[in-house]
């Protein structure tokens, strides 16, 4: 009879083993909590700082100054007329519907997310390139993050450092950001080996190779490591809502709670509208910066 019970049904831990084992680890971790859940708050207070004085800019201003910056913003970056209008089309609409005061809240949380990601991962995916060890490391925490289920990431963080925006900005960017690790990593890496050699032989030090050849011709490669970011932290926005996270996740979220078909369509429309202008203008920025690396090459 226990051998029948041995092949029907798959071998496993003691429940009361099971439980204790995970007691442990959650008293383990309550207890690190507790203990150091204050200093580690601490720690982030300069960023909540900022991100509330980002967040009461864009929201405090007067609307119309606002449009102008960032469509003035749009068109140095992309020096197109076309895509200009269309930004300052999108805006209008976004804020004749109600969803101005919503919409800068998650502008202002996705374009810190998005500058902290950068800051950190593309020095990380230019030591990723550089060492191939480093590489072997680093890659299986990024195949960890870009495989866990979003919700998980918010459990240690509340508990740790409770509800609110540093939590929601925490779980963002370790969401969103393995694509622009990865990417940095393969453009440098693909650059091509007759390039560098040329370069070296030119008495290039491995600083000047790097700033002056491999940053700049991978720089598309980048970018869509930076598109990739962006747009997962905009996909991060609706589960960020949850832990506290103001902006269009909390109406959707409402829609989702309540069944309002209209007030999740228009929220959900309005974050793909950011994502798009996002996508849009990082891509011409990307472009134009190509040809003008690609100009001084040639000079």
């Amino acid at each position: 009879m226990a051998e029948h019970s041995f092949w029907s049904r798959f071998p496993q831990m003691d429940r009361e083993q099971l439980l204790s084992i995970r007691k442990a680890l959650d008293g383990l971790y309550r207890d690190f909590s507790r203990e150091y859940g204050d200093t580690i708050e601490a720690l982030f207070d300069p960023l909540l700082d900022f991100l509330v004085w980002f967040e009461q800019l864009l929201t405090g201003s007067p609307w119309w100054l606002v449009l102008g910056v960032i469509v003035g913003i749009v068109y140095l970056a992309s020096r197109s007329v076309k895509l200009t209008t269309a930004v300052t089309l999108v805006l209008l609409l976004i804020g004749y519907f109600g969803m101005w005061q919503d919409t800068m809240r998650t502008l202002s949380m996705i374009t810190v997310c998005t500058l902290l990601a950068i800051m950190l991962g593309i020095p990380v995916g230019i030591a990723m390139a550089l060492s191939d060890r480093m590489q072997k490391i680093v890659t299986p925490l990024l195949d960890v993050m870009q495989t866990m289920p979003a919700f998980v990431y918010l459990i240690p963080v509340v508990m740790l450092l409770g509800i609110g925006k540093i939590p929601g900005l925490i779980a963002v960017i370790i969401y969103a950001i393995p694509p622009v690790i990865r990417l940095t990593n393969l453009g440098i890496r693909l650059v091509d080996r007759e390039v560098l050699e040329a370069s070296r032989s030119f008495g290039a030090t491995a600083w000047q190779r790097l700033v002056g050849v491999q940053l700049p011709l991978s720089m598309p490669t980048i970018m869509a490591g930076i598109n990739q970011t962006i747009m997962m932290a905009l996909a991060m926005v609706v589960i960020a809502s949850m832990i506290g996270v103001k902006g269009l996740g909390q109406p959707v979220l409402k829609a989702i709670t309540n069944q309002y078909f209209t007030l999740g369509l228009l929220n959900g429309l309005a974050i793909v509208a950011l994502a798009i202008i996002f996508d849009r203008v990082s891509q011409s920025w990307a472009k134009r910066s190509q040809q003008y690396g690609g100009q001084q090459l040639d000079q």
